[in-house]
């Protein structure tokens, strides 16, 4: 399609006109700034992780950071896409839809939080917009506590 060419939603589509459908398509689903600076963070304190792995592999999700020795799964949640209660406002376009899809992606969240931990999981969860430091220091706590307790005493435990 030529780029002077009119482009219409088709129906029942969540794109409103062709500049929005261009700007939802450039969001990022992994990699974005936050979910890097926190990840360069927890590297220069010594820890190793998966980037954006299944914490479980029959699991169809995945965590932003993945301990897998010590079952510590790291998500960063966008302020917008996982419905902050702080940030998130309710688009004017296409309100419906969008307040829909928010609501099934904290649904989803709940489900695989509850997943995870039944599996003796650790999960945490971060906004965008939590200093990436504390973050990072929470983090790197987390791990290193599940380090020094042996995976028999915390499965008793959980």
């Amino acid at each position: 399609m030529s780029e002077n060419a009119e482009w219409t939603a088709p129906d029942g589509s969540w794109a409103s006109s062709a500049a929005r459908r261009r700007n939802m398509q450039a969001i990022r689903s992994r990699d974005t700034k936050p979910e890097q600076v926190i990840r360069r963070l927890v590297h220069a304190r010594g820890l190793r992780y998966r980037v954006c792995s299944r914490p479980l592999p029959d699991l169809c999700r995945t965590a932003d950071l993945v301990f897998r020795p010590t079952k510590v799964a790291v998500f960063i949640d966008g302020c917008y896409w996982h419905g902050c209660p702080e940030h998130y406002v309710s688009p004017k376009t296409n309100p419906g839809y969008w307040s829909e899809k928010v609501l099934r992606n904290k649904e989803r969240d709940r489900d695989t939080d509850a997943k995870l931990t039944d599996a003796g999981w650790l999960v945490l969860r971060y906004w965008e917009h939590e200093p990436s430091a504390s973050c990072a220091d929470e983090i790197a706590a987390a791990v290193l506590a599940r380090r020094a307790i042996p995976d028999s005493i915390r499965l008793k435990d959980d």
